[in-house]
């Protein structure tokens, strides 16, 4: 009960940041997420993927990829300096393709204490206010 209670926290979370339904908003600034009158959201499927991929992070999982969790060793040093094994990278699916893609969330600390996307595997990144 205790982990769905969390769960339900982190989502509505998630939505207060939302500003219209747009990335930048939970990138960025906080906000209300818009319903539509039938009451569904009005995300897009990317930004969806980006609000599943987060809710897998805070529960540990379960991951759908081998390769989510591991270290992040910030190689093109866009991320402050850190020691190793300080990051952790996640894939963020993208719709339509049949592989992981280019789109990742890097999460800092254990737990994780700071959030980073990139929708370009690893050329620039945005932090994800609000954790």
């Amino acid at each position: 009960m205790k982990k769905i209670l969390l769960v339900l926290v982190f989502a509505f979370g998630l939505f207060q940041l939302q500003q219209g339904g747009h990335l930048d908003a939970l990138l960025n600034s906080g906000g209300s997420t818009q319903f539509d009158s039938a009451g569904y959201s009005n995300l897009s499927a990317q930004e969806q993927e980006l609000q599943k991929t987060l809710g897998r992070i805070s529960r540990n999982g379960p991951f759908p990829y081998q390769r989510d969790g591991i270290t992040f060793e910030n190689r093109e040093r866009l991320l402050p300096s850190k020691p190793r094994g300080y990051y952790r990278e996640y894939t963020v699916d993208t719709p339509g393709l049949s592989h992981r893609g280019p789109r990742r969330v890097v999460t800092g600390g254990n737990p994780p204490v700071e959030f980073y996307y990139t929708e370009d595997h690893y050329r620039s990144f945005s932090r994800i206010r609000g954790h």
